[in-house]
């Protein structure tokens, strides 16, 4: 079998323009993730403006149905943090800051003695499958890349 020679020129170049095109890309990608971030924010915002009430008035949420506003507290506490590196890219979080925010998303015992039983009433579980199944996380990802590539 002959020997094959290949000789190859420019090669530190293709190096040096691969390292800046993988630059830009974990930019973008940490672009995109702010971007989804602020997505799921706003529409978890819009979920917990769905029903309001006066204080020490009965809630108008149905049972299953994002809790209702009375003042807001909830809503404002969602605090995102993030984006922040991951072994693949980046990651971000969201999250409700109000010791009650858990007992409203899963429902619950709560009161003095656990007297009072809350039904589950989400609003991040729906806020997450909702921009996935939309398309918004996705877009915000594809958009990210194609401004900057």
């Amino acid at each position: 079998m002959p020997d094959i020679t290949v000789n190859a020129q420019g090669v530190d170049q293709l190096a040096a323009a691969l390292d800046t095109m993988m630059l830009r890309v974990r930019t973008a990608t940490r672009s995109g993730a702010k971007e989804a971030t602020r997505i799921v924010q706003r529409r978890a915002f819009v979920e917990l403006s769905r029903y309001s009430h006066p204080p020490g008035t009965p809630t108008p949420s149905p049972p299953g149905q994002p809790p209702a506003r009375i003042t807001g507290h909830l809503r404002g506490g969602l605090s995102p943090t993030g984006p922040y590196p991951t072994g693949s890219g980046f990651g971000a979080k969201l999250g409700p800051t109000a010791v009650y925010a858990r007992i409203q998303e899963l429902g619950g015992q709560a009161g003095r003695n656990h007297s009072v039983t809350l039904p589950p009433r989400p609003y991040m579980r729906p806020t997450r499958a909702g921009v996935i199944a939309d398309g918004s996380l996705r877009r915000a990802f594809v958009g990210a890349w194609r401004r900057t590539l």
